[in-house]
């Protein structure tokens, strides 16, 4: 027998296959994006047993923890939608411990979440927000 194949809908073309592709790809798009406004991007993806920072910068004088939400349809809301207290919580406390391992770092920071919509491979709206 052969294996089924399954036939491709237009839109598998358009969208990654995992949220980790899709979360990488947002990341791309989000470090080009801080960068045209004059970040300096440190690290992607800083992991710990606090938490996860997609992006960490440098703007001007202050550190910077970015949260990057990409959607590729509003079937579950807006992307900043689904930043909650509780994940500005766990992005504080990795923050905290990323300057822990880095003191020479600015002691000041904030979080900002980056919020991408794309439709059609193309990103519709793109927000900087300041948390």
């Amino acid at each position: 027998m052969l294996p089924l194949q399954r036939k491709k809908s237009p839109k598998a073309k358009q969208r990654p296959k995992s949220n980790t592709s899709s979360g990488h790809i947002g990341e791309v798009y989000a470090s080009k994006l801080l960068e045209s406004k004059g970040y300096e991007v440190i690290t992607r993806n800083f992991r710990s047993k606090f938490g996860e920072l997609d992006l960490v910068c440098l703007d001007k004088d202050t550190l910077v923890f970015v949260e990057v939400k990409t959607r590729w349809s509003n079937k579950f809301g807006k992307p900043e939608e689904a930043v909650t207290p509780k994940k500005l919580s766990n992005i504080a406390r990795a923050g905290e411990y990323f300057w822990l391992l880095h003191p020479t770092l600015p002691k000041k920071f904030r979080i900002d979440v980056v919020a991408l919509e794309v439709r059609g491979g193309k990103v519709v709206s793109e927000k900087i927000i300041n948390v």
